[in-house]
């Protein structure tokens, strides 16, 4: 699968025209994408000259290289009145429909094989059930700590 991924907001936070802090996981599954599932991987971004530089460095100095930056493929040359869209199977973007979901479910995904956004809904209601057991479990703890006289 070829899949395009959106920088800012998407592997870091948004401090553009800076380098935010590091999405949690966002590095980690694009590499195993990559390197377990053998998905090309092409960086997508609004950063143009330096500032695309210093996000592919950014992302080499922490083991993730993109087969291309915002084309197709390396070689591929732009000319006046040429469209930028890309031919991919996937876009990872924050500014998807309702957001950038959680990268394990992002992973579990592509995984999968399928991009419909049942499928995505399904597994994001999955992960939501389960954070609501923990939730539950959290919040039983915190009474019994509370009972017991433990202060937070």
């Amino acid at each position: 699968m070829v899949i395009a991924v959106d920088f800012d907001g998407t592997i870091v936070e948004h401090e553009y025209p800076k380098i935010g802090k590091p999405i949690p996981f966002a590095l980690d599954v694009l590499k195993k994408l990559q390197q377990e599932e053998h998905h090309i991987l092409i960086l997508w971004t609004m950063r143009e000259g330096d500032l695309l530089k210093e996000a592919i460095d950014y992302c080499e100095k922490n083991g993730l290289t993109f087969y291309a930056h915002n084309k197709n493929y390396p070689e591929e040359e732009f000319q006046e009145g040429d469209s930028r869209k890309l031919a991919v199977d996937i876009f990872i973007d924050d500014r998807n429909i309702g957001g950038l979901p959680d990268w394990g479910i992002i992973y579990k995904v592509i995984k999968s094989g399928s991009n419909s956004f049942y499928n995505i809904n399904e597994l994001m209601m999955e992960e939501d059930r389960s954070q609501k057991r923990k939730n539950w479990f959290t919040r039983m703890g915190e009474t019994l700590d509370k009972v017991r006289g433990y202060r937070y």
